[in-house]
């Protein structure tokens, strides 16, 4: 059941960098008027990063039952709550709540810290 919990949170995390890189690209940066241009692009750059990073602890999750290193599942469950954790808050902080992605990335804790 703990392996379940891990490849869950895995399995949204993915999910919620494929959600924030293609909604960014699609809703805000296609309606974004930021000058210079240069300064465009690099915020963009920026908001993918964090996608791709999503992406990568997500896959992390979802591999951590064929590890055979417990030490390894718990710094990789420590290191995705406590980024999840920080961009749940800060999410939730910025929007005051009114943004559904606060609830999406503290779902990815909670499945995390499940299956630890």
């Amino acid at each position: 059941m703990r392996d379940l919990m891990i490849q869950a949170a895995g399995g949204v995390a993915v999910l919620a960098a494929i959600v924030h890189g293609v909604l960014g690209e699609t809703k805000v940066f296609a309606k974004a008027h930021i000058e210079p241009a240069r300064i465009k692009l690099l915020i963009r750059l920026v908001w993918q990063c964090s996608a791709v990073a999503w992406a990568a602890i997500g896959v992390l999750l979802v591999v951590i039952p064929y590890m055979e290193s417990e030490e390894a599942r718990h710094w990789i469950i420590a290191m995705a709550v406590g980024t999840f954790g920080f961009g749940a808050g800060a999410n939730a902080w910025a929007t005051r709540g009114r943004h559904f992605g606060w609830m999406i990335l503290a779902l990815t804790c909670v499945f995390a810290v499940a299956g630890r």
